[in-house]
C-alpha cells in the first residue's frame, strides 16, 4: 500500500542494512538449504509486502522501504531458497511493468525480476490502486466531527453508488494482467497471491486511538474483505495459490494492545509504518505462505 512521507527517511537510518543483505539465517533455513524445494524465489508487491520501517531496511533503493524481516524474507529463510525481493512501498499494478519513482530510486519494473527459471513468486498488490492511504486519511478527518456516526460511509456511497466497491471492480482486470505477466515471464513458477492482513475489527473500532468513526468501521472492514475476495478470485482464475491472512488475523487488528496487534495504528507502538504490518504480522503471513506452499 502507499507510502507518501519521504521526510520519514531520516527515521530509518538506524535500521538500514546494505543492499546485499539476504534473508535472515536460521537453523531452519540451513536445513532447508540442503534440499530446497524452490531454487529461485521472486517477491513482488507493495508496502504490505515490503515492510516499511521494520528493521532492518534495505537500500536497493531506500525509498522502497524494504525490510529484511518482511514476509518474503521469512519465507525464503524457511524454505532455504534464493530470494530476489523487488517489493516496494507505494507500488500499484502499473509499477509491475514500469519504473516506480521513489526517493533514491527508481525501482525497476517489478516483473523484470522474473526469468524463465523462476520457480516461486509471491505478489501482494492492489491496495494503492484503490487509494488506500487517501481513504484512511479521509475517514480519519471525517471522524473528528462525527466520531460515532458513519460520515465516511456516507461520503463513499453518496448517490447510491459504492465508490470503493467500484474501484475494486475496476482493479480486477489490472490484477489479472499482472498475473498474466507473471505467467508469461515465469511459466513454470508456483505463484502465490497474498492478500492483506485485517486492519480493523468487525465493528466499533477504537476511536480516538484509531480515528475511524464507529459507524464507518463495518463499511471499511467490508471493503477490505471485498478487496481480498477479488484477489482470491483472480488467483483462482489462473490456478495460482491464494493466501488470505484476513481470517487468522481476527483479534490482531490496529485496535489491539502492543504485542498482540499485527497491524499498527496511526501512531505505531512497534517499528512499522502507520497502518501497516509489524514484524509479528509479517511472520504470521510468512507462516501462512509456507503452509500453503507445502
Amino acid at each position: 500500500m502507499t507510502l507518501r512521507l519521504p521526510a520519514a527517511l531520516a527515521l530509518v537510518a538506524a535500521f538500514v542494512v546494505p543492499a546485499t543483505a539476504t534473508a535472515p539465517a536460521t537453523a531452519a533455513a540451513a536445513a532447508a538449504a540442503a534440499t530446497p524445494e524452490y531454487a529461485k524465489y521472486v517477491a513482488l508487491g507493495d508496502s504490505y509486502a515490503s515492510g516499511p520501517f521494520i528493521p532492518h531496511q534495505r537500500t536497493d533503493p531506500l525509498g522502497c522501504f524494504r525490510s529484511t524481516q518482511n514476509y518474503a524474507s521469512v519465507v525464503a529463510a524457511r524454505l532455504g531458497t534464493k530470494l530476489t525481493d523487488v517489493t516496494c512501498g507505494g507500488a500499484t499494478t502499473e509499477d509491475m511493468t514500469a519504473p516506480q519513482d521513489v526517493p533514491f530510486g527508481p525501482n525497476p519494473p517489478q516483473l523484470n525480476a522474473l526469468t524463465a527459471d523462476t520457480d516461486l513468486v509471491t505478489v501482494t498488490i492492489g491496495g494503492n490502486d484503490i487509494g488506500f492511504s487517501d481513504i484512511i486519511l479521509t475517514c480519519a478527518q471525517d471522524s473528528v466531527l462525527d466520531p460515532v456516526g458513519a460520515p465516511c460511509t456516507t461520503r463513499y456511497t453518496a448517490g447510491g453508488t459504492d465508490q470503493l466497491a467500484a474501484r475494486i471492480n475496476a482493479l480486477a482486470p489490472k490484477v489479472a494482467a499482472v498475473l498474466q505477466g507473471i505467467t508469461e515471464r515465469a511459466p513454470d513458477a508456483r505463484v502465490a497471491v497474498v492478500a492483506y492482513l485485517r486492519i480493523l475489527p468487525p465493528s466499533h473500532g477504537c476511536w480516538p486511538v484509531v480515528p475511524i468513526s464507529v459507524g464507518d468501521v463495518p463499511y471499511l472492514d467490508a471493503t477490505q474483505r471485498r478487496l481480498n475476495a477479488m484477489l482470491g478470485a483472480q488467483a483462482a482464475a489462473v490456478g495460482a495459490t491464494f493466501v488470505d491472512p484476513y481470517p487468522s488475523s481476527r483479534g490482531r487488528d490496529v485496535c489491539q494492545l502492543p504485542g498482540v496487534k499485527w497491524v499498527e495504528g496511526l501512531v505505531p507502538t512497534a517499528p512499522a509504518f502507520p497502518v501497516h504490518p509489524n514484524a509479528a504480522g509479517m511472520r504470521a503471513v510468512a507462516e501462512l505462505v509456507v503452509g500453503a506452499l507445502r
